[in-house]
């Protein structure tokens, strides 16, 4: 095991901490193998009898991944990206179908990959603090870790506005959307995770759960239901235009910040997860997603904006909704050059 994630055992109770609480505790390559190799030791393991998955420090579970190291990997040509999404993906499914109680607190900022450590998993606590979003579309990439399943199996068309705007959602509305099962408050998390070690994770987190707070998105149904059934983003932003309603304006003037290409891709990848009938399908799609997203001048251009220079100004390429060859949106779902996620491989 590497020093970025701390592992133990206490009492019948895995226990996986990310530690890089200076990074928001983004993941590395190493971390997903450090994470995988620990569930996978403890699946046959009589002795664990639940996992639990938090993150170090006080701001939140996880940012994502190392964004800084996707671009820097990109322009090298981005084997060791789609590596660690392969790594990455597989993680992801394990936890879905993890023989054991899976236990994920989301307590403050949930974004990206740790989405992809958490969402998937049996018991997904959030908080008051917590901030949850898959907010790929701001720099050049598209929603993954499985993250197209969840988006495209939330009420109405909310995953879609979720999806294209990288709007966060509150514990409420993650609660909403299917990205979270229990609200527990901050404060109580210590006793909760304390009482794992002798009781039932049900019995335990009944005790400890109190109702869902407010949904902000609930009361938004009407306009996003409508302006996000359209079949084009165009058709969509034009929508959020005439609504009339602000918040629709503040989402078009937000879609009209992103890559045009991964608002494309975004928008097709959301409408096929519809229907798959499985988290490994819609891996197997993002996957191939990726991989083109990674060859794509808009990924390394959007993490240069907003995480290299900051200047906030992304240049991207094709630069208009209307210049985005529908045929360039399709090769994003085509097969990499050096083969598909092959899931059965575990």
């Amino acid at each position: 095991m590497g020093d970025e994630v701390l592992v133990r055992r206490d009492d019948g109770v895995g226990r996986i901490v990310l530690d890089r609480p200076r990074a928001l505790n983004s993941l590395t390559h190493g971390m997903v193998l450090d994470v995988r190799a620990a569930l996978d030791a403890w699946a046959e393991d009589d002795a664990v009898r639940v996992v639990v998955l938090t993150g170090a420090g006080d701001r939140g579970l996880c940012a994502g991944g190392d964004i800084r190291a996707f671009h820097d990997d990109a322009k090298l040509g981005g084997a060791g990206t789609r590596a660690f999404l392969r790594d990455e993906y597989r993680l992801n499914e394990l936890i879905s179908r993890y023989p054991k109680p899976y236990v994920a607190v989301m307590d403050g900022i949930t974004m990206g990959g740790g989405v992809g450590v958490s969402a998937h998993g049996s018991v997904r606590i959030v908080t008051e603090r917590s901030v949850v979003a898959l907010p790929e579309t701001r720099i050049g990439l598209v929603p993954d870790v499985g993250g197209s399943r969840l988006l495209s199996r939330a009420p109405g068309e909310l995953g879609t506005h979720l999806g294209l705007s990288a709007a966060s959602m509150t514990p409420g509305d993650a609660l909403l959307c299917g990205f979270a099962d229990h609200f527990v408050p901050s404060a109580k998390l210590p006793e909760l995770l304390a009482e794992l070690d002798g009781s039932p994770v049900a019995e335990v987190v009944a005790r400890y759960a109190e109702p869902a707070p407010a949904a902000p998105l609930a009361e938004q149904r009407e306009w996003i239901d409508a302006c996000y059934a359209a079949d084009s983003v165009e058709e969509i932003v034009a929508r959020l235009v005439a609504s009339g309603v602000p918040e629709g304006k503040q989402a078009a003037e937000e879609l009209a910040e992103r890559s045009p290409t991964m608002l494309k891709v975004t928008l097709s990848a959301l409408r096929r997860a519809r229907s798959h009938g499985s988290l490994a399908e819609s891996l197997e799609q993002e996957y191939r997603v990726s991989c083109a997203a990674v060859a794509h001048h808009d990924l390394v251009e959007g993490i240069r904006a907003q995480v290299v220079d900051k200047d906030r100004n992304p240049r991207w390429s094709p630069s208009t909704l209307a210049e985005v060859d529908e045929r360039a949106v399709a090769a994003f779902f085509e097969p990499p050059a050096d083969g598909d996620l092959d899931l059965r491989l575990g």
